[in-house]
């Protein structure tokens, strides 16, 4: 897919739509309400801001500069604005300063070639050419031998000399995108013609929106039907004196429309694949429909339609497996309102301990549950607290294998955070963790090598995201320095975009991202456990690899929780039943050899034939990919 590139961002097909904040000539010549007009476009979530950048006397002849009244009625008005606020060159360089110190890209289009050149010193990574430059050849001639990408305008052009000018363009292998436009302010609806960005993209270019419409509604639409680039005009007040003010944005219609747009993009998704999300899960298992006995049913009994019913929650098999049912001989004994099970219909589960894939394996359980696991032979238990756990006693005799504890998550109703920045919340959260900490020491007695800890930093908000990640990781930090870990080993985990807690999603705004966690646990001499479900929502929404995260932190992987995830938050699902490709993802981490549990959502129901599918399915993937390559 054709893509361009403005400082680290890629821009095309399958990247979120770029978002520019046209402030134009919208400052009046006034530089602080330029710095203001930036502010604002950070505030909205903006990816970049927009200016202007004329040389009059190479623009216009001496006659109109000397006395706009010689000229038509458009240009009497529109020439002295221009002339009124053109920014000085040094207020540009305040302007860039300004920008780089917000962290929002500046960039700025170029009327003329003396402007191009003043940009380039600049260092500009992009360029703007304005629709009414979409013919000027010896300006994009210039702009070509500059070496930047440029954003060409396409309002009030014809088909055939936007075809000219691409052709122009590809021949001396220039990197542009178009922008569909209408070139009035405001722009009438009837007229926009959006669907016309399709025919722009024969081009094979990327191809986005310029905007000069009342409103955000059609730049959102733009989005949603593929616009890599949004570029729409903002102002502090439409009311202004000036040409462009009234087809402007205001600081609160702005964010709306970044907003939306955000949003529509998040619920577009890929459309290759359906799959169920978190939330999804949790009502189709409350809501849902099993299959159930309407009777005790003994072993041998042939089962009839009378002895089958549909009933809730939906712990069984699904009602569509019916007809399979009705007709079979029972192989064990169920009883009234008991749900039927994939072994009812013939389906064998069982673990080959071993065959399976060559790492220090184990299940996920509960102190009142682990010993149902135990005839599977597992490497490990890892045991997931509660709060109301850590004041209990490990109940059972010394077992030859490893430990594992997966520390509370929330206690009451407060969220487990190491990075709070409400001191009260996070000293809360290290007592807590403390706690785990001790009670695993005492366990540590009955098991064999240093058992691990595993902690959910947190960086945790409901509504609105947390910006200031140095204050969340500063905490993190404090926190893992006030803990005694002696005679433990604390693994941090990789947490996914839009955990569900309490009945509602959240935010989380740390510990995501591959080359943020290295930094971190890297510089603490700390290792991590790495749970894939969480890592591949989070590069579902960030659109980064996976595969490629997945190598930066192989070396700092302490600890694997194994299953798979779909779009945003579908976290924990059955191997096989995300987007994974698990045969690829074994044959990136083939040097790891070290503890993992399938952490399969509901996994330990039915006497854990969950983890023994997930299990089944991991061994296959992981010898597919370390089969011997044939001469």
């Amino acid at each position: 897919m054709p893509t361009i590139q403005i400082g680290d961002r890629l821009i095309g097909d399958g990247h979120p739509a770029y978002i520019i904040a046209e402030i134009g000539v919208n400052h009046n010549g006034i530089l602080q309400l330029a710095f203001e007009l930036i502010d604002a476009a950070v505030d909205a979530g903006a990816d970049a801001v927009k200016f202007q950048k004329r040389d009059l006397d190479s623009l216009y002849s001496k006659k109109y500069l000397e006395n706009a009244n010689a000229g038509e009625k458009t240009l009497r008005y529109l020439l002295p604005i221009l002339q009124r606020v053109e920014l000085a060159d040094e207020d540009y360089v305040r302007i860039l300063a300004y920008c780089q110190q917000r962290g929002i890209t500046f960039l700025c289009s170029a009327f003329d070639i003396k402007s191009a050149d003043f940009l380039a010193k600049l260092d500009v990574p992009a360029y703007k050419v304005a629709s009414a430059d979409l013919t000027n050849l010896p300006l994009l001639d210039h702009l070509v031998k500059i070496g930047k990408p440029m954003i060409l305008s396409t309002g009030m052009s014809r088909m055939d000399e936007v075809e000219f000018t691409v052709n122009f363009l590809k021949e001396r292998n220039a990197e542009f995108a178009l922008l569909h436009c209408n070139s009035t302010y405001p722009a009438a609806f009837e007229d926009i013609n959006l669907n016309f960005m399709h025919r722009l993209k024969v081009f094979d270019v990327p191809v986005g929106y310029s905007g000069h419409e009342r409103g955000i509604a059609v730049s959102t639409v733009a989005a949603a039907l593929g616009a890599s680039i949004i570029e729409r005009h903002i102002t502090l007040d439409r009311t202004m004196d000036g040409p462009d003010h009234a087809a402007s944005l205001e600081p609160h219609g702005f964010r709306k429309m970044v907003r939306d747009i955000r949003q529509v993009a998040l619920a577009l998704g890929s459309g290759d694949e359906k799959f169920f999300s978190r939330g999804e899960i949790l009502n189709r298992e409350v809501l849902g429909k099993s299959l159930v006995a309407t009777r005790r049913i003994e072993a041998g009994e042939t089962i009839t339609p009378e002895m089958v019913a549909v009933k809730g929650p939906a712990l069984g098999i699904s009602p569509q497996n019916y007809t399979r049912l009705v007709g079979r001989q029972a192989i064990r004994t169920i009883e009234e309102d008991e749900p039927f099970l994939e072994r009812d219909l013939g389906h064998e589960i069982y673990l080959d301990a071993s065959h399976t894939l060559p790492m220090e394996w184990g299940f996920t359980v509960r102190f009142r549950d682990y010993e149902e696991l135990l005839p599977y032979q597992p490497r490990l238990l890892e045991f997931h607290f509660t709060d109301q756990d850590l004041d209990e006693d490990y109940p059972g005799d010394d077992l030859p294998i490893q430990l594992v504890v997966h520390a509370p998550e929330f206690w009451e109703r407060s969220l487990v955070d190491l990075c709070a920045l409400d001191e009260r919340h996070r000293q809360g959260s290290i007592e807590l963790i403390q706690k785990t900490v001790n009670l695993t020491r005492k366990m540590a007695a009955h098991f064999r090598g240093t058992p691990k800890v595993i902690i959910h930093p947190g960086a945790m908000s409901l509504d609105t995201p947390i910006t200031r990640k140095d204050l969340l990781y500063r905490n993190l930090r404090r926190s893992m320095e006030a803990l005694d870990s002696e005679g433990v080993e604390i693994l941090l985990e990789n947490l996914p975009p839009h955990p569900w807690y309490f009945g509602g999603q959240w935010l989380t705004n740390a510990f995501m991202d591959a080359y943020e966690i290295r930094d971190f646990i890297a510089d603490l001499g700390l290792r991590m456990c790495y749970d894939t479900s969480h890592h591949k929502l989070y590069c579902n929404w960030a659109h980064v690899d996976f595969y490629e995260q997945v190598q930066v932190l192989l070396p700092l992987i302490g600890h694997l929780h194994l299953s798979d995830g779909a779009g945003l938050d579908g976290e924990g699902l059955q191997i096989g039943e995300g987007t994974i490709d698990w045969v690829h993802f074994f044959k990136v981490i083939h040097t790891y050899h070290g503890t993992m549990i399938p952490e399969i959502w509901r996994g330990h129901q039915r006497g854990g034939e969950g983890y023994l599918i997930a299990m089944q399915r991991l061994s296959e993937a992981y010898f597919k990919a370390n089969q011997p390559v044939k001469a």
